[in-house]
């Protein structure tokens, strides 16, 4: 990773609406703690005790004993905050510290925790009149559950089905490669994975040997990502309850409450100790962007800059696809690849641009970090078939070269021992530019 970890464009601390969004965010992972015991089990022993007085007390009881069960959640929430904590503490030091006034906050915070790192940074929040949304706090809860899939030894089954055809695709390419160019490195093909998340994909690329960019534009995943990857100190650092917090369809407690060690390796001394006899070490090869896709890697200064571009569960983002696929052809080298694996849950679908106050929290969440008129924020939107992206993909001057529809089958941060099942069957497919 580089000194800077995210590099991008743009300055959150520059506008006034961008500082908003971003203590939103941040006030979100800090509020976690306190708004998961609030709706997880408070609300509960409410409701409990709310029942015949007969009936909650046999159920007190063994083999049930739901209050047990309530002070159990009560420690799992609090073990999940510890992580939610962390990204809110690496968030707070790359965005808002560098630019706070120093004897100001000396004056609000008191002595006794003038050594307390996350103390003063809760204070400092207190003193901002944070407006926090309920998009950013479901995003929070979202953000701790996904390290489950990307950073836990058992989210390895559903994340291997959709990154190891990528791996395998890259490896394929470089081989074909390497018989028209001699002495070709796998530092030498530059790869994009725009949609980066949690940094897991980035992560197994540079891993593989190759040089990549991770681009992302969701803070809550921006800070996470470089929590794990810079700042962690050791593998099963933190311990996670990705299913504690939804009651229903458990089979017992015990999978309720099964508790995952993340990260399941730890990046930053995995990378030193494989790459110390690689052509260009592995820190030197892997960067991340902060920013939106489409207005980024649109722009003359990416054209052609990657040999290969890799979309995981990503294409589905896009109000209007056709965004997307400017962007790609445009940073694609000629003869460049694009692998995408995903199905197409349209994130964006038939939304409404309106001025009225009832759309409000909506048109919000349309806005990304200083771009209203662009990118993600362009209005309208359209859903399309997986025959008719592959149709608009061949329309922009791509051959497909691979179409597998629906040939991977995933859940995504799955509960494998839960009631209700949700598979996505995925399409594969590899086109080049021409």
């Amino acid at each position: 990773m580089t000194e800077k970890e995210w590099n991008g464009d743009f300055d959150p601390m520059a506008d006034p609406e961008e500082q908003k969004t971003l203590l939103s965010v941040l006030d979100s992972l800090r509020s976690y703690r306190r708004l998961a015991h609030f709706n997880s089990t408070h609300v509960r022993r409410q409701a409990f005790y709310s029942l015949p007085s007969q009936h909650w007390t046999l159920l007190s009881q063994p083999p049930f004993s739901v209050l047990d069960s309530l002070s159990k959640l009560d420690d799992l929430i609090d073990s999940n905050a510890e992580l939610a904590e962390a990204i809110f503490l690496e968030g707070f030091k790359a965005f808002m510290a560098p630019s706070l006034d120093s004897e100001w906050v000396a004056s609000i915070v008191p002595e006794k925790y003038a050594h307390d790192e996350y103390q003063i940074y809760s204070i400092v929040m207190d003193h901002l009149n944070v407006q926090t949304t309920q998009g950013d706090m479901d995003k929070a809860r979202s953000c701790v559950n996904q390290f489950y899939r990307e950073w836990s030894a058992e989210g390895n089954m559903e994340r291997g089905k959709c990154y190891e055809p990528i791996i395998n695709a890259l490896y394929t390419e470089f081989t074909a490669r390497s018989q028209d160019i001699l002495d070709l490195d796998k530092s030498d093909l530059k790869v994009l994975v725009p949609g980066a998340g949690l940094g897991r994909l980035v992560f197994d690329v540079c891993r593989a040997g190759y040089t990549v960019e991770g681009n992302e534009f969701s803070y809550h995943e921006i800070m996470a990502s470089s929590l794990v990857l810079n700042h962690t100190d050791k593998a099963g650092q933190f311990n996670i309850a990705p299913f504690a917090l939804g009651c229903s369809n458990h089979l017992s407690r015990a999978d309720q409450f099964r508790t995952y060690s993340i990260p399941d390796v730890h990046p930053r001394s995995l990378l030193e100790s494989e790459g110390t006899e690689e052509k260009v070490p592995p820190y030197e090869r892997m960067s991340m962007a902060t920013g939106d896709f489409c207005v980024i890697y649109s722009q003359p200064s990416y054209k052609g800059a990657f040999d290969v571009v890799a979309t995981v569960f990503f294409i589905d983002t896009a109000p209007n696809i056709i965004r997307y696929v400017e962007a790609v052809r445009n940073c694609l080298k000629p003869n460049g690849l694009w692998i995408n694996l995903g199905p197409l849950l349209w994130h964006h679908a038939s939304r409404i641009q309106c001025s009225g106050d009832e759309n409000e929290e909506n048109n919000d969440d349309l806005k990304y970090h200083g771009h209203i008129d662009a990118g993600v924020g362009d209005p309208g939107s359209v859903e399309l078939t997986d025959e008719e992206v592959v149709a608009l993909v061949k329309h922009f001057g791509f051959e497909i070269e691979r179409h597998e529809p629906g040939s991977v089958e995933t859940g995504y941060i799955s509960n494998r021992k839960s009631m209700l099942q949700n598979t996505y069957r995925a399409s594969f497919w590899i086109a080049r530019k021409k």
